[in-house]
């Protein structure tokens, strides 16, 4: 393992797309760091005073000093150990600010309705917000063909980059929301490009176990903010 040690603390829950995004990174850059899993519904005084304005995992604590939001604590990984492991963001500025752009997409146009199957009691709700993940989807399958291109099976390329993070980060849960709507989010039908990315990335070494895949466990543990 690279740096990091005791000097890299991560506060999450294990199941949170936006946690485990930043567990890849970390993996992805050989990074030891400390994991310490959080009750939400019993809130720990160091996430209290590491996050105050939103009281939120993930949170990197790096020398004691807190980052938070997920997007941010990945592009902070990689300046910061940017000799570690693979850059996460492309080096041309013009690459890196498309990135940017697909990534802040994928936590809008995926990750919004992902909030909304999981909170809303309704079905009809539910459903309408299904459909929008897979109308995402299928902007994203353009975009992945215009970002890989003759590169690789990445939105980076050949390697494992920031887009790839952010939207393989709900991998997992894509099979969640199928139980809860009956809607196949990602389906090779539909977006043959991604699904088969989708295998290739919850096959890297970076994100095997780290993705939840224990669809049960998951609505399980769902269920407790529920109740």
């Amino acid at each position: 393992m690279a740096t990091g040690g005791d000097d890299l603390k991560l506060l999450g829950v294990w199941d949170s797309p936006y946690v485990n995004r930043v567990q890849i990174v970390l993996n992805l850059k050989g990074l030891s760091y400390e994991y310490v899993e959080e009750d939400l519904l019993n809130k720990s005084e160091l996430l209290l005073s590491s996050n105050p304005m939103h009281k939120k995992v993930p949170v990197l604590i790096h020398g004691g000093k807190p980052v938070c939001e997920s997007q941010v604590i990945v592009q902070y990984l990689d300046e910061v150990f940017a000799g570690a492991g693979p850059s996460i963001l492309p080096a041309d500025p013009y690459e890196r600010a498309t990135a940017r752009f697909w990534a802040a997409f994928v936590d809008d146009k995926v990750g919004s309705p992902w909030y909304t199957i999981l909170f809303a009691r309704e079905a009809e709700k539910k459903a309408e917000a299904a459909a929008l993940i897979v109308a995402a989807l299928e902007t994203l399958e353009g975009a992945f063909r215009d970002c890989s291109g003759e590169r690789g099976g990445y939105f980076g390329g050949d390697g494992v980059g920031f887009v790839d993070v952010v939207l393989g980060s709900y991998l997992g849960w894509f099979k969640v929301i199928e139980k809860m709507t009956g809607v196949r989010v990602l389906d090779a039908a539909r977006t043959p490009l991604l699904a088969a990315w989708g295998e290739r990335f919850a096959a890297a070494d970076a994100a095997k176990g780290v993705l939840p895949d224990d669809v049960d466990k998951v609505l399980e543990f769902l269920q407790t903010f529920l109740d």
